[in-house]
């Protein structure tokens, strides 16, 4: 499987239970999961479902969740 993008979230945003419950509501396609503790998890599995909708970048503040694109 081909990955075309690449999420990373600051690990300050990824220990905040709100700001996590927050990525997970809007992302469509499920990057983003909660585990047992709140914390974030990045379910690796579905990064190159990612629609580049900016949705997770838009919930967060400025420069914390990114979007690398694996292609030119």
């Amino acid at each position: 499987m081909s990955m075309f993008v690449r999420v990373e979230v600051d690990p300050s945003v990824a220990r905040q239970p709100d700001l996590a419950r927050k990525l997970v509501e809007v992302c469509p396609v499920d990057i983003f999961a909660q585990n047992q503790d709140r914390t974030l998890r990045i379910v690796e599995e579905n990064q190159d479902e990612c629609v580049l909708c900016d949705l997770c970048i838009q919930a967060c503040p400025a420069g914390t969740v990114r979007l690398i694109k694996l292609y030119e």
